[in-house]
């Protein structure tokens, strides 16, 4: 019987150096690589049944930006289990899927090709196709890579708003010093987990000497963010 305790986030990072699994974290709690030991368990359930209530913005390395789809497609995607294969979309799936782009401020790009598309611009578009999967949990990989600074703080003002609409969201990041603006919980992770919890307990100078093994980069990165949380509060 697993007695480990759940980790209760409701809007949480996971952070660690390069290498150190985190990727391969939200592919294992989806069932997309096998896991070693453990198990996944949603909403007290095992994950099965229960994936269509988790939402996931892969890594844009790993989409095929050649395919020939339009942004609404791809958004319409999100809803493929309510839609079903091989079925016309109505209009009301169209009109949620263009709500949602809207919400990300891409709805003007409605009928462009996703190869046509900026780097910030595709985020926001996997983005959109989660929000209209109206799911409770989302994971995003690491959704802020190569974004410019105008759709980074786009992209998390929407998950502070699911946040603030009760769904739970684990982010893969990887810039220390915007940690604790964006997130109220950090899992600390270098191949295992170091330290999980809110942000004010976990992200300690000593935590991340742990997690990063004590480089001094690191360290002049964590001491600024510190700083930030410390004027911020």
């Amino acid at each position: 019987m697993n007695t480990e305790p759940a980790i209760e986030i409701s809007l949480g990072g996971i952070v660690g150096p390069n290498g150190a699994g985190k990727s391969t974290l939200i592919k294992a709690i989806l069932e997309l690589v096998p896991r070693v030991s453990g198990s996944i368990r949603v909403l007290g359930e095992p994950i099965g049944p229960q994936r269509h209530r988790i939402a996931y913005v892969p890594q844009r390395e790993s989409v095929d930006w050649d395919f020939p789809s339009t942004v609404l497609d791809v958004v319409l995607m999100g809803m493929y289990r309510e839609i079903g294969w091989f079925r016309r979309t109505r209009r009301e799936h169209r009109q949620r899927a263009i709500e949602a782009l809207d919400r990300v401020g891409i709805a003007d790009l409605k009928d462009r090709q996703i190869s046509q598309l900026s780097g910030g611009q595709q985020q926001r578009t996997f983005l959109a196709r989660a929000l209209v999967q109206s799911s409770d949990i989302m994971l995003l990989d690491e959704p802020f890579a190569a974004v410019d600074a105008a759709t980074e703080q786009s992209i998390i003002h929407v998950l502070g708003q699911q946040r603030d609409l009760g769904k739970t969201i684990l982010v893969v990041h990887h810039d220390l010093h915007t940690v604790p603006q964006y997130f109220d919980h950090v899992l600390l992770i270098n191949v295992h987990a170091v330290a999980w919890g809110p942000i004010e307990q976990v992200f300690t100078e000593e935590n991340l000497k742990r997690t990063y093994g004590g480089r001094l980069t690191i360290l002049e990165e964590v001491a600024e963010a510190m700083r930030r949380s410390v004027t911020r509060q």
